[in-house]
């Protein structure tokens, strides 16, 4: 068997899995999705009950349920929200462009940073510097997220009035924009940056004790160049599957930063879904973010094959 025909198995295994496991997740949940549409101090006869739980599809036993989840997403389909009476598919459009930016600038810039930063002190980890910025790295990426978001909301916000506490903008305009999105960027930029410098630290101090860098230096290459030019694109690799990894870990982390920022994202979005029981939009948000996981790692299995010729030659 190819190795591309290997790769193409098991996403195609790994989407079959993310299928099953998002429809049956939602209804794990404990509650009555019919009962919480309807309102707990109001009471309606069970002959209503009924009829709602049948215009609803949850009358139908599970196996039946998941054979039309299944033919709707063929159709492309992802069904129609209890609470907020429209089409998935129109509500996460609207609210995953926001998340999408908020999420892809932080991964952006928090890989820049982190592996620019965790190369410099891999390079030369006995100075001082290295060692205090690895200690504060680790640290950071020992601290979830949404403590950090409180810390900053906390600090810039409620002490220091330097930035908004809430939303993504007062009005539709660019600076008012990167105003209110600056904070939830810059905590999600930290922590995607801590876990991105560790990897690369560890990386570049393994790989400067290969023979490669040695003859290097006896060409008459200077740190600089044999840093920049021949191990940070050794040392990267590594970086890329964290990059990879680390795109659906901060889209989930993300969620809980909207929440505490009220940014009218995914993240408010999925909290609504997961309180009113409706279980189409946490179908649709969960596949979401599963098929962008899955995507990044797939874009992370390319870039392996650009930059290391290893993988491109045959066993």
């Amino acid at each position: 068997m190819s190795e591309i025909t290997r790769k193409a198995t098991r996403y195609l295994a790994s989407l079959v899995l993310i299928t099953v496991i998002n429809f049956t997740l939602p209804r794990f949940m404990p509650g009555d999705p019919v009962k919480n549409l309807i309102g707990e101090d109001v009471y309606v006869s069970e002959n209503v009950m009924k009829e709602l739980r049948a215009e609803l599809g949850l009358d139908m036993p599970l196996y039946e349920q998941f054979v039309s989840f299944l033919s709707d997403l063929l159709h492309l389909d992802l069904g129609y929200s209890y609470h907020l009476h429209a089409p998935v598919a129109e509500i996460l459009l609207d609210r995953m462009s926001w998340t999408l930016l908020f999420v892809g600038v932080s991964v952006i810039v928090g890989a820049l940073l982190g592996s620019l930063l965790g190369a410099l002190a891999g390079w030369k980890p006995e100075r001082r510097m290295s060692r205090f910025a690895g200690f504060a790295f680790v640290v950071l990426s020992c601290t979830p997220p949404y403590f950090l978001a409180l810390l900053f909301l906390y600090l810039f916000s409620f002490k220091l009035g330097l930035f908004p506490s809430k939303g993504f903008y007062d009005f539709p305009e660019i600076g008012n924009m990167l105003h209110h999105l600056f904070l939830p960027v810059c905590v999600m930029s930290i922590f995607s940056a801590s876990r991105n410098f560790l990897v690369m630290r560890g990386s570049v101090i393994q790989e400067k004790e290969q023979l490669y860098v040695l003859y290097a230096r006896a060409k008459g290459l200077h740190d600089t160049g044999i840093l920049f030019r021949h191990i940070i694109k050794n040392a990267s690799l590594p970086a890329i599957t964290l990059l990879a990894l680390d795109f659906g870990f901060l889209f989930s982390g993300a969620l809980f930063i909207e929440i505490i920022f009220s940014l009218n994202g995914m993240g408010t979005l999925i909290y609504g879904a997961i309180m009113g029981k409706d279980y189409p939009l946490l179908q649709g948000a969960f596949l979401v973010i599963a098929l962008t996981a899955l995507f990044a790692n797939m874009l992370a299995d390319l870039l392996y094959v650009l930059i290391d010729p290893r993988v491109r030659r045959p066993a």
